[in-house]
């Protein structure tokens, strides 16, 4: 699922190139992706982009009529920019932005059809599209321990759930936790002010970095291969190989359609976390999917 990152680079390339753009046909090709009926997607056409905004993990472009486009890309959702308007489409192609130029195109593979796009009037109409998690680049430390409070969740769980904190998913989590040398099983009642502070940092400093590193790979072009693994990555998809900072072997607890990455050595004390053992307390704080996460309202 494109997180924090992706979603903040797909928004600079949008302003670069559609904003004060005219929006000459809006198609939806898949039966599966607008969800909603009023204003009509026909609301936007003939009107100009105006305005972008992040929510969560969602992109809402905004129109001179006051009319917003909310896009959730989920797990399988990409983004596209073509300066010309293609012939034909792909399978796998939800929908399509004729701009007066060129089309924006939103791709979704796979047979779980997730993404999805809402069209609503006003900023009143983007509340109910706002998970409500803290912003890290508006937070001050003592506000982003005192979310992850809000609930007794293991680490990775809160990280991930939108209500607490805004735009980071299960690779970023992976990271993050890494970096503060913390068990993405440790509950938030035992963080200690310590602990808190340097979670805070790190998650700062790894979006922070990763996005400046996904800047450069761009260099100005539209974002292509938006993907959750990349070989910079410390531990996030490298499960069996060396934690670039101790050479310990990188481990995973898997569940359901999670998997969580982590280094036993830097993160555990050594101590390995055995799927089994922990089924229990996956059952009862882990979502079966990032999907589940991302349908939870405020």
């Amino acid at each position: 699922m494109p997180e924090l990152p992706d979603i903040a680079l797909y928004i600079e390339a949008l302003r670069e190139r559609i904003l004060g753009r005219r929006l000459e046909r809006a198609r939806v090709l898949s039966p599966f992706l607008l969800r909603s009926v009023e204003p009509p997607l026909d609301a936007v056409r003939g009107a100009r982009v105006t305005a972008f905004e992040r929510l969560g993990k969602r992109i809402a472009i905004g129109f001179d009529n006051d009319v917003w486009l909310v896009l959730h890309l989920m797990i399988a959702g990409r983004l596209h920019w073509r300066e010309d308007r293609p012939a034909s489409f792909t399978r796998q192609t939800a929908l399509a932005l004729e701009i007066e130029n060129g089309t924006l195109l939103l791709t979704e593979a796979g047979t779980k059809k997730r993404a999805s796009l809402h069209v609503v009037r006003g900023r009143a109409g983007l509340e109910p599209h706002q998970p409500g998690g803290l912003e890290l680049d508006r937070a001050t430390a003592a506000e982003f321990e005192a979310a992850l409070k809000r609930r007794n969740h293991t680490l990775k769980r809160a990280l991930t759930d939108p209500r607490l904190i805004s735009g980071i998913g299960n690779a970023y989590s992976d990271e993050i936790l890494h970096r503060a040398r913390l068990s993405p099983v440790m509950l938030t009642s035992r963080l200690t002010p310590d602990d808190a502070a340097r979670l805070f940092t790190a998650a700062r400093d790894v979006l922070g970095e990763w996005l400046a590193r996904l800047r450069e790979k761009a260099r100005g072009a539209f974002p292509a291969k938006v993907t959750a693994f990349h070989d910079e990555m410390a531990v996030h998809g490298k499960y069996g190989k060396p934690c670039p900072v101790c050479g310990t072997k990188v481990q995973r607890i898997r569940y359901a359609d999670n998997e969580t990455n982590y280094c036993p050595r830097c993160q555990t004390n050594g101590k390995l976390l055995a799927d089994r053992s922990l089924s229990r307390l996956l059952k009862k704080d882990w979502p079966r999917s990032i999907d589940e996460l991302e349908e939870l309202r405020p």
